[in-house]
């Protein structure tokens, strides 16, 4: 029994080595349960369109759920790998054949691999978003359980902006922070699960449909598709669920490599802000007293290389036509080594994230560096009446004199003012927490705002896992 779906038209076998570079079979072994649940699917079009007879279709449903058993514990692989298939589809093909019989050879009725291909990278695009969307919520909820720690210990730092002290926030709020962009991203993969199953392409077959009258609706109802697709030719070469989760866990990546960036530079004496536990550090084979934070350095090389590998698979959709072309095989090859690389990058930073310690006395004992209460100071005057430019120049003449004498700000840059800006008194804060209680805005770091977004945080986060069951 040959392992290829084709080949009756032709004179000669394939050359060995071209068949072996047209082969995904390796990339593909990750797809074999979603093609067997696709090829059940494919079954029940058969039955429900009085294609073969429900006898041929118990055989094929036995036989499927034995690959399905044989992919679990491991031994399709084996089988995979020497049956000289060209790709996972056609493995699966070739064992249902020789676990079925004669109706084994009736499975592919009505069906091409442009249709089984688009349909099982669906089921994958689906399962491995509901995987990332917990990987988001669980890194997202974490660092709001942080947040919560920090906020009621009224931990303060200075905040920065191009890497300069800029103004004083409470630790909750950087937190908060970090935690947005993966509820965001939750939101995305959310969004890439309902685009990968609003459409079924199973039954398109080649890209024009079939003649045979198969049963698209019941087989896109039993794949958990909301309805079988519209238009065949669109939705064999339909890349679209594919690539909006390989660009969702791309961009989760960046986001875990941005925050990665930032403990990185916490951890060194210049910060002083963050401890990389034991687990998550390595060392140095020459100098005994380092203490690496590897894992996040890592994640940030890995972002760079999934950016790559994502504007790879953009390219490679730009000078095709509609319809199925082999090219989408490279593809899928991507979006796939994308996707699980992304999980492992998740999985990695959220591990390390978890043994890092914060030193709160260093923090705040650096809060005020580099002047930030400065612009609590320009606010103030602005609220007695100043103009926001005039406020700016005399606060900036101000923070100019104390740090040529190497002091803090104090009450008497507040007389001077006060002075300068015609007013009897000014008062504004002169200390980390009181600045960060004088915010006023929504969003901002005041304590009790903070505890609004944090609580707002893992209500969606629960809402939108709430989702994924």
């Amino acid at each position: 029994m040959t392992s290829l779906q084709w080949g009756g038209r032709f004179a000669t076998p394939p050359d060995a080595a071209l068949l072996a570079f047209g082969s995904s079979l390796e990339d593909d072994l990750l797809l074999a349960p979603f093609d067997v649940a696709c090829s059940l699917g494919h079954v029940e079009a058969l039955v429900g369109g009085a294609i073969i007879s429900r006898e041929d279709g118990a055989v094929l449903v036995e036989a499927l759920q034995t690959v399905a058993a044989e992919i679990a514990d491991g031994r399709f692989a084996a089988f995979a790998r020497a049956s000289g298939a060209e790709d996972v589809h056609g493995a699966i093909d070739a064992r249902v054949r020789a676990l079925a019989g004669i109706a084994g050879e009736r499975l592919h009725a009505g069906r091409s691999r442009n249709d089984q291909v688009a349909t099982t990278l669906l089921m994958y695009v689906r399962d491995r978003a509901v995987r990332a969307l917990r990987q988001a919520g669980k890194l997202a909820s974490a660092l709001a359980v942080r947040a919560r720690i920090a906020l009621d210990d009224g931990t303060l730092l200075a905040g920065c902006t191009h890497r300069q002290p800029a103004q004083p926030v409470l630790l909750a709020y950087v937190f908060v922070a970090w935690a947005e962009p993966f509820v965001r991203a939750a939101h995305r993969f959310a969004a890439v699960k309902a685009g990968a199953e609003a459409s079924c392409p199973l039954g398109s077959a080649a890209f024009a449909g079939s003649n045979l009258p198969l049963d698209r609706a019941r087989a896109a109802a039993l794949l958990g598709f909301a309805r079988p697709s519209r238009n065949g030719l669109d939705a064999i070469g339909n890349r679209d669920a594919a690539l909006d989760l390989a660009h969702a866990c791309v961009r989760s990546a960046i986001d875990a490599s941005r925050i990665a960036e930032e403990i990185v530079a916490w951890c060194t004496p210049a910060y002083g802000y963050a401890r990389l536990g034991d687990a998550a550090s390595t060392g140095s084979s020459l100098l005994p007293q380092k203490r690496n934070p590897d894992p996040f350095e890592l994640v940030r090389a890995h972002a760079a290389k999934l950016t790559g590998s994502y504007a790879g698979a953009l390219a490679t959709l730009c000078g095709l036509a509609p319809s199925y072309q082999r090219d989408l095989q490279e593809t899928k090859s991507a979006v796939i080594g994308i996707v699980e690389e992304a999980h492992a990058v998740l999985d990695a930073f959220g591990g390390a994230l978890a043994t890092v310690t914060f030193d709160a006395r260093t923090m705040e004992r650096k809060a005020l560096d580099g002047y930030t209460i400065a612009t609590d100071l320009s606010d103030a005057l602005i609220r007695a009446g100043v103009t926001a430019r005039t406020a700016h120049a005399l606060v900036g003449s101000v923070v100019a004199l104390a740090e040529s004498a190497g002091r803090a700000i104090d009450r008497g840059d507040l007389r001077v003012l006060a002075d300068r800006s015609g007013i009897a008194s000014l008062d504004a804060p002169l200390d980390a927490e009181a600045s960060v209680v004088a915010k006023r805005t929504s969003g901002s770091t005041n304590p009790a705002d903070v505890a609004s977004q944090i609580a707002s945080i893992q209500k969606e986060i629960t809402a939108l896992a709430g989702g994924t069951a």
